[in-house]
């Protein structure tokens, strides 16, 4: 149907929408919101409960002669001079199934949902669904020449022949107006014909008909049925089928066994985002019932971005306001996302049906948020931020929002503050998505220095919780003592995840008892070399990756002045008749101090010191370690058994071991230039070693067969990655509570550099701390699981499992406020999941309808238990106020 328009010479006042400017020029100047036909008593049972303000006028109706009535109905519309309030209410009203009701739609919608809502209904049987209940006839109405009467014609051609058939049993007898439409299509068509101008006298309106053709005949349930009844219209010969009498019960007599709201939304093309978010949005009670609703009154036409300004800008000139005014409705929004948005929601809520394609939406979307137009994947949680914002534009309240000056607050109680910037919030922002989704919490900035405090309260529509996870991280080195009294030991460790290396340095001091009289030297290995040593208290632990491999070597602080030697190994195979020997490197490097003035004698004795823990006793150096030695170069080599079975004291002293070894014979000592790894030179033991400038000395150490069979060369090879977890512990998948979310979101913690505050007394920007409390409660609270991290070098996500209440969420202790709250427990009833990785993955909705849960995966909806809807996929948690 063709809406209201402006015309061009409309007054002044046209631009405030006043009725009596508008110039009618046809009949189809009406509301565009459809009409529904439905039995009178159905509806008359939701009346009493929900629309006792709402009265209705009794038409009469009467076939008219048409000279081809096997392929056209007329029918004839009066008022009745009953008493339609008084007479609306009778019990027996629609007994006969041959009275009905004209409803709105939002009047049929809401009806619909109190009926699914009582029931009652379980206990009837269904002959048939519901979708068989739902049709639409196309009828077309004038004004008759008396201007008493509506002629209402029905004509085969413009309908399905079921459609047509069936009407031949609707419009007899009585109808009840409650829409107030066909009052209007009387006053206009006088109207009109008072007008001097063309006229259009019969317009065409599609009439949605509901549930008039299927009754419950149990006579076990007390039912009584009335006696068949023929009916001549327009020469049509039909059997009104039996209705049923349900004695004194109020319960609706229609079959309304077909679960609402049980409807799928088809997949456009990477759109499980889209249908993920509006699934858990449509089944959130208040929403439904308002978007089902007379929704369109609340309707902002007058909304656009800048309006307020360019208003209050020319208020002196009438002229130009009135200009301005004209542009601003051609460019406004005009409320179309709301009206796509409830269209949609009715969709799915209508009986019988099992899926909906939300393409209209998604364009009408695409208007107020381009990012979402095309078909590329995008978050869920973003797309429901700019759902909510743009509903509660379009169906902002307030026309002109007024301009709210910041008072100071010093020495004022919060109670106040909070309440003062709560008024001022309302008053520019009143729609159903703030009664519903929005909140408000205490934000405290505090100077670190003078303590001076600035406290101020914001509106919030959903929380963001980070997962404790994402600020803190594991890592695991490998502890080495640099004197030879014990092996090396995987350490790990938790560190802030956006952390210093001091903060590495800390833990791990702790984790491995370092002495007062040690420090720590972490450096990274890569390919059995130390590429570089972390040696900067500053430097950002997010620069260590998780593959890496640090070793923390534990040297003496009296010691931090003399010469670092760093030995690396390789193993000199035996020749393969190509040429001489060929050597590999292995093991991780080794590192100590040594005096000024060193020879290759102390090298050497330094070497067998470091090595001392891993020497095997005799009867583990024997030949049986012949099929091992060939693995020493293999960095994933297990050989926990051995390790398990060998102590220091099992292990011959460096002495010793000097005493037994043929020095020169046994291990080969290079020094290596730094830079030029082929560049070697031997190191004679009785000449003394060059210091160079950087004061660390690179030795390559050349095993041969012999010494590899002799010491544990498995335990240098075993080199964990940073991210990687002890081996010999069992760790539970990560896990947390939502609780430990919520107060990881509202702990104190200092504001970064590049976000100094700038503190009033001290007159200066300082690195202030910065505290969150929850004020103010929403009815319906949304948590938004931030698994999400992104930066300029990489893109992750958290898998963790988060251990959410389903029933009674209390946040008695996170509420700082509770004297305005009517309840701080909530009880869930959707979440929307996210399963897979970065870049992809694919979104569904949990949703409870009633006490069971389903899953909405799509087009696809099935049931499923309660304890399936706690997974590590949960993204976006719905809870409404208990």
């Amino acid at each position: 149907m063709d809406s209201f328009f402006f015309s061009a010479d409309a007054g002044d006042d046209d631009w405030y929408g006043n009725s009596s400017a508008r110039s009618i020029r046809s009949l189809s100047d009406l509301d565009d919101e459809r009409l529904y036909l439905v039995d009178h008593r159905w509806w008359n049972e939701t009346r009493e409960s929900m629309f006792r303000e709402v009265d209705g006028v009794l038409y009469s109706t009467s076939s008219c002669l048409s000279d081809d009535f096997e392929s056209e109905i007329i029918l004839d519309m009066r008022r009745s001079e009953i008493d339609g309030d008084d007479d609306c209410n009778g019990e027996e009203q629609g007994v006969s199934g041959r009275e009905y009701a004209l409803i709105s739609e939002w009047m049929f919608y809401r009806a619909l949902k109190w009926h699914y809502d009582l029931k009652k209904v379980q206990n009837l049987a269904a002959i048939e669904d519901n979708k068989a209940d739902l049709f639409f006839l196309q009828v077309r109405l004038s004004i008759s020449g008396t201007r008493n009467s509506l002629i209402v014609r029905i004509c085969e051609k413009d309908n399905e022949v079921g459609a047509f058939n069936k009407s031949c049993q609707i419009f007899t007898l009585k109808i009840w107006d409650f829409s107030g439409q066909i009052t209007k299509f009387f006053l206009q068509g006088r109207m009109l014909h008072d007008n001097s101008g063309p006229v259009n006298k019969e317009i065409s309106l599609e009439l949605q008909v509901y549930g008039l053709y299927h009754y419950i005949m149990l006579k076990e349930n007390g039912m009584e049925v009335d006696s068949k009844t023929e009916l001549k219209v327009n020469g049509h010969s039909n059997e009104v089928k039996p209705y049923v009498r349900l004695g004194q019960s109020h319960t609706s007599s229609f079959n309304e066994a077909h679960k609402l709201g049980l409807t799928g939304l088809y997949n456009l093309g990477n759109t499980c985002f889209m249908n993920s978010a509006i699934q858990c949005l449509v089944h959130t009670p208040q929403l439904v019932d308002y978007f089902l609703g007379d929704f369109r009154k609340d309707l902002n036409f007058e909304n656009p971005l800048g309006m307020n300004v360019c208003i209050f800008q020319i208020n002196y000139y009438y002229f130009l306001q009135v200009k301005c005014m004209n542009y601003l409705f051609a460019h406004a929004d005009q409320g179309k996302l709301a009206l796509a948005f409830g269209d949609l929601l009715r969709q799915l809520w209508t009986p019988g049906v099992t899926s909906v394609g939300p393409r209209a939406f998604k364009s009408r979307l695409a208007e107020f948020a381009p990012q979402f137009d095309g078909y590329n994947q995008h978050d869920s949680q973003e797309f429901l931020a700019f759902l909510l914002d743009g509903l509660h534009e379009d169906l902002n309240r307030v026309k002109i929002k007024p301009y709210n000056e910041i008072k100071d607050v010093d020495g004022i109680p919060d109670k106040e503050v909070a309440n003062e910037h709560w008024k001022n919030h309302l008053a520019r922002n009143d729609s159903i998505i703030v009664d519903m989704c929005q909140g408000q919490y205490r934000s405290t900035l505090i100077c670190p220095l003078c303590k001076k405090h600035s406290v101020t309260f914001d509106p919030f529509i959903y929380l963001s919780l980070p997962l404790p996870s994402t600020t803190m991280r594991t890592m695991t080195l490998t502890v080495l003592n640099t004197d030879g009294s014990t092996l090396p030991i995987p350490v790990t460790v938790t560190v802030p995840k956006f952390g210093k290396f001091k903060d590495l340095i800390q833990a791990l001091s702790t984790a491995c008892l370092l002495r007062d009289d040690e420090t720590l030297l972490v450096a990274e290995i890569y390919n059995n070399c130390i590429i570089h040593f972390l040696g900067k208290p500053s430097d950002s632990l997010e620069l260590v990756r998780d593959h890496d491999r640090l070793v923390a070597y534990r040297l003496p602080k009296d010691q931090d002045s003399l010469p670092l030697v760093v030995f690396t190994h390789c193993h000199l195979e035996e020749s393969n008749g190509q040429g001489g020997p060929s050597s590999r490197r292995f093991g991780m490097p080794l590192v100590a101090r040594i005096p000024e003035s060193s020879d290759g004698f102390e090298i050497h004795k330094k070497f067998l010191q470091l090595l001392n823990p891993l020497l095997l006793p005799e009867e583990f150096s024997s030949n049986s370690l012949d099929d091992c030695s060939v693995n020493i170069a293999d960095p994933d080599t297990e050989m926990d058994d051995v390790a398990d079975d060998l102590t220091i004291e099992d292990v011959p002293n460096t002495d010793e071991v000097m005493r037994k070894s043929s020095v020169g014979v046994d291990f080969h000592f290079s020094l290596e230039k730094q830079g030029f790894s082929s560049a070697r030179s031997k190191i004679v033991m009785d000449e003394p070693l060059l210091i160079p400038e950087t004061r660390q000395i690179s030795v390559l150490v050349s095993w041969p067969d012999e010494m590899v069979k002799r010491y544990d060369t498995f335990i240098l090879n075993r080199l964990p990655e940073t991210g990687e977890l002890p081996l010999l512990t069992n760790n539970p998948p990560e896990s947390v509570s939502l609780y430990k979310c919520l107060e990881a979101f509202l702990k104190e913690e200092p504001l970064g550099p590049e976000d100094m505050w700038y503190c009033p007394k001290c007159k200066e920007h300082r690195q202030a701390s910065k505290k969150l409390d929850l004020w103010r409660l929403p009815e319906v609270l949304i948590i938004h699981l931030k698994r999400f991290s992104y930066d300029q070098f990489l893109m992750d996500k958290l898998e963790t499992y988060v251990d959410f209440p389903i029933v009674d969420f209390d946040l008695s202790n996170y509420t700082v406020h509770k004297d305005c709250q009517s309840s701080i427990h909530y009880k869930m009833y959707a979440v929307s999941n996210h399963y897979g990785g970065m870049g992809g993955g694919h979104y569904t909705a949990f949703v409870q309808c009633g006490e069971q849960w389903y899953e909405f995966n799509d087009s696809q909806v099935f049931p499923i238990s309660e304890d399936q809807i706690k997974t590590s996929a949960a993204y976006v948690l719905f809870y409404k106020r208990v």
